[in-house]
């Protein structure tokens, strides 16, 4: 199974360019308190709607917040882990994004995933024990680290946790599966406004504008998670701009035309 950004809220009608929310504010409450920020935890985290603590009453909120670990930030570039790295933790991106990638025997990568607030990260490794993808910081980013043996142990204790989780892993199925159908039949203009298209909704969920964002990601790993080429994804980028649908200006985007651009999909 694979894995498939943004300081302070911004509504989503907002015309200004999504930046990273942060993930908690206030008082402190009970659990493991942020290194970076004391009051942040799961029971005040403004991503709570998004997470796991989605179903949960307070009182599971606090048992779930006390095995969670909130890391140092992450540069750009850093690594959360590595391709085969042995799998212990998933990861809650609390803010900034991420891409997912694997390096084939020949040493070239394939971008398998991108993860904004809110999104679960490392699932890869539940099957095998060993991650099957490393992923990587795509800007300044911070994550809440949850070890799975003590996700595992509170699940069982916790029928709403595991019944939440489930449906996490099952969203993962089906984007492997919306992914394959994008890559079998779709043309290069249609996996684009897709992909645009996936962002926007996801950028929504965050509270975040849905129709004017920066790609933290660059083209050419757009291209590798689409199978197109660099230049094919800066062509139609072009072209979508010629027929006044998006508007970019370098990795910001304003989509113009969200029912034209929704169209593509079904030519």
């Amino acid at each position: 199974m694979s894995n498939q950004s943004m300081n302070g809220f911004i509504g989503i009608n907002s015309k200004q360019p999504a930046s990273v929310p942060l993930a908690g504010s206030g008082t402190q409450s009970a659990g493991r308190p942020c290194p970076q920020n004391p009051g942040v935890s799961c029971s005040n985290c403004r991503l709570s709607d998004l997470c796991l603590p989605i179903s949960l009453n307070k009182t599971e909120i606090v048992q779930l917040d006390e095995i969670i670990e909130r890391n140092r930030p992450l540069r750009k570039g850093e690594h959360i882990y590595r391709q085969r790295d042995e799998f212990r933790s998933v990861f809650a991106v609390r803010s900034g994004s991420f891409k997912s990638y694997l390096l084939g025997a020949d040493g070239q990568s394939r971008v398998t995933g991108f993860f904004m607030p809110g999104e679960i990260i490392g699932m890869d490794g539940i099957g095998s024990r060993i991650h099957g993808v490393s992923t990587m910081a795509l800007e300044h980013a911070s994550i809440c680290e949850i070890p799975f043996s003590q996700l595992e142990r509170l699940s069982h204790q916790l029928p709403n946790l595991q019944s939440r989780f489930f449906a996490i892993m099952s969203n993962e199925i089906v984007k492997d599966q919306q992914i394959h159908t994008l890559l079998s039949s779709y043309t290069a203009e249609q996996r684009l406004a897709s992909f645009l298209l996936s962002l926007s909704a996801r950028y929504a969920r965050c509270q975040l504008s849905p129709d004017r964002f920066i790609l933290h990601m660059t083209r050419s790993d757009i291209g590798e998670y689409l199978g197109l080429t660099l230049e094919t994804v800066s062509r139609v980028f072009s072209s979508l701009q010629k027929k006044e649908l998006l508007l970019v200006k370098n990795r910001e985007i304003e989509i113009k035309e969200m029912e034209k651009l929704k169209a593509i999909l079904c030519e």
